[in-house]
């Protein structure tokens, strides 16, 4: 759905007089346009292409800063951080902290909230977070993480916050699950819709009926999962489902982390609605207690 959103109709460049370099750029550029339509920056007329090539790099080079990747990243579960944890999250003075998270700002990518003595930042969006993980999906995997991931890499690739909604392994196999089992359906654009026996089976579990009936809640999209290279549910059945979840208590979250760990409790109910097992799931389990089996 990217690839064709980029390549929309558009006169070709011949006939408004764009030379062979600025052809060239439009080639390169094009696969990553739609990724910051949702952005502060405005997509850009094809005749003005050389201010729309200045946006893009310009948001581009916000994300490319190696703290300023790491401050967002840290924000990527939609909570708000302070300056100060921001800072010590990305191993700089707080001075620094400062000065790229103005730049942030000022780039759209962050909306700050005054509590009290404190500055709190968050992420403009759940767009913003869209764009990490496809960014991150589309990324040189290491050796390192292929061979012998640490802990939290593990934990991490096994069940995690994605913005509001489940990402990871878990999430990716529920998603698949959905779908395969008549909860959930979808449709030429890449988006999901519950089914009716998907909102009889939420309410069963106890989900809210009068939630479930409004048209936006029982809607989600594809987001492509930056570790495991398939789609996991987003939108605002998946941050409802992920809310649910934690609330039946089939997840927690792990301690400063965007980690989720999959519950005792949880392992029941995963088996027992999705047959999914500590087995199937193929993941490495150790003594993780994000990938433990259940006891």
């Amino acid at each position: 759905m990217l690839i064709q959103a980029c390549h929309s109709q558009r006169p070709p460049a011949e006939e408004i007089g764009v030379d062979y370099k600025q052809r060239l750029a439009w080639n390169s550029s094009s696969r990553i346009e739609v990724c910051f339509e949702h952005l502060k920056y405005h997509r850009p007329s094809w005749e003005d292409n050389v201010v729309g090539q200045h946006n893009i790099a310009t948001v581009a080079h916000l994300i490319a800063e190696p703290v300023r990747a790491v401050m967002l990243i840290a924000l990527a579960d939609g909570n708000a951080l302070s300056a100060s944890a921001l800072a010590e999250t990305a191993g700089v003075t707080p001075q620094t902290a400062s000065s790229h998270l103005g730049k942030l700002l000022d780039g759209g990518l962050l909306n700050v909230e005054q509590r009290g003595r404190y500055r709190y930042y968050r992420l403009a969006g759940p767009h913003v977070s869209h764009l990490l993980e496809s960014l991150a999906s589309i990324g040189p995997v290491t050796p390192a993480w292929r061979s012998t991931p640490n802990r939290s890499a593990r934990e991490m690739r096994f069940a995690r916050c994605c913005y509001d909604h489940l990402a990871g392994k878990v999430g990716v196999a529920i998603t698949r699950r959905l779908l395969e089992q008549g909860l959930m359906v979808e449709n030429d654009l890449q988006e999901y819709s519950l089914t009716p026996a998907g909102a009889d089976w939420l309410q069963e579990l106890g989900a809210e009926a009068a939630a479930l009936s409004s048209g936006e809640v029982g809607k989600g999209r594809q987001c492509l999962d930056w570790t495991e290279r398939q789609y996991h549910l987003a939108g605002p059945l998946a941050a409802h489902l992920l809310n649910a979840f934690c609330l039946w208590g089939w997840l927690q979250r792990l301690p400063s982390s965007r980690a989720l760990a999959v519950t005792p409790k949880g392992w029941v109910a995963l088996k027992t609605h999705f047959a999914l097992t500590p087995d199937s799931l193929e993941d490495e389990r150790t003594n993780d207690p994000a990938v433990c089996p259940p006891a």
